[in-house]
């Protein structure tokens, strides 16, 4: 058996990721003993959990939390704990204080822990570790260019996930995940939840603010598919990886205009008057920065797979939150 650790379990991935792992109920062949999960508010606990699970609400960058976090020994532990990329870069201090120093506290009470006690760490990047200028499409091999705090914050985890590993002292593996559309719920700070939110708010009779033109391109992927990169990746081989740990996600490149296409074709025109085009340059100048797509052919050997179409997210999302259209 094995006891799984979830830091942001109470995420939108990280209550996706706690249900596919009740439903599964194993990862990689193992029956999963033990559910830990965590937050900064406490995660509900799943209905027809198959074995013993605990809640933590607690701020892992504070002193001595992830050191109680780690108290069990997990052998497999997901890190998907972060402030989003517009907090972030708005927040100076509250960015790194959870994005890096948290990841920090963690690394470092894996390290101390002693006892041989080496987990596979699933650390959730972003594709904001690269910024401009980049080719088109960027390479596996590309250098980390972050022109955000959010993307400096990651690109740094993934460098500590890297050494730690190196030196036995984890087994670790970043995923650089596209942007995650159609997030169901409330719009939050992402810069980029505006990708979700011309979506998800028209699929729901609301009106949707767009701030960037049609031809704006972007990397996407469902929060099905990222929960599969999760699971993959904590099953997987690690020496398959390599010294370079962080893989990009394969994900599908989509314009606005093609969004709106799919929402057209899906949900029908009425829908797609609910957009309302308000331009904003603080957005714009943000998303002006971000790569578009990627050749992620290092992942794709390795398993990992992307969604098929625009149209299947949208309609994983009508699926999953239960909309009638």
């Amino acid at each position: 058996m094995v006891k799984v650790l979830v830091i942001g379990a109470a995420g939108m991935i990280g209550r996706k990721l706690v249900d596919r792992l009740v439903k599964e109920q194993n990862l990689g062949g193992r029956e999963i003993g033990e559910l830990l999960l965590a937050d900064v508010v406490a995660p509900s606990v799943p209905s027809g959990a198959p074995c013993p699970v605990e809640t933590t609400a607690c701020d892992f960058s504070l002193p001595g939390q992830a050191e109680a976090l780690i108290a069990k020994r997990p052998e497999i532990i997901f890190h998907l704990a972060a402030i989003v990329s517009g907090e972030a870069e708005a927040d100076f201090e509250k960015g790194y204080r959870i994005n890096l120093h948290g990841t920090q506290r963690l690394f470092e009470a894996i390290r101390l822990a002693g006892d041989g006690y080496c987990p596979r760490v699933v650390f959730t990047s972003s594709i904001a570790v690269f910024g401009a200028p980049f080719p088109d499409p960027i390479p596996d091999e590309f250098h980390l260019t972050p022109l955000t705090s959010y993307g400096t914050q990651k690109a740094i985890g993934e460098l500590l996930l890297a050494d730690l590993t190196r030196r036995g002292m984890m087994n670790g593996i970043g995923i650089r995940l596209p942007t995650v559309v159609v997030r169901p719920g409330k719009p939050n700070a992402a810069a980029s939840g505006f990708f979700s939110g011309i979506i998800r708010e028209p699929l729901n009779g609301q009106e949707a603010q767009l701030p960037v033109g049609d031809d704006v391109l972007h990397w996407m992927a469902s929060p099905r598919a990222s929960v599969g990169f999760l699971i993959h990746a904590a099953n997987m081989d690690g020496e398959k990886i390599g010294p370079r740990r962080s893989l990009t996600m394969p994900g599908l490149p989509v314009t606005v205009g093609e969004e709106i296409d799919s929402l057209r074709r899906i949900g029908g025109e009425e829908r797609v008057k609910l957009i309302r085009r308000e331009p904003d340059e603080t957005v714009q100048r943000i998303v002006a920065g971000w790569p578009r797509q990627f050749d992620a052919a290092r992942a794709k050997s390795l398993g990992f797979q992307a969604d098929t179409s625009f149209d299947e997210i949208v309609r994983i999302y009508i699926e999953e939150e239960g909309i009638n259209l």
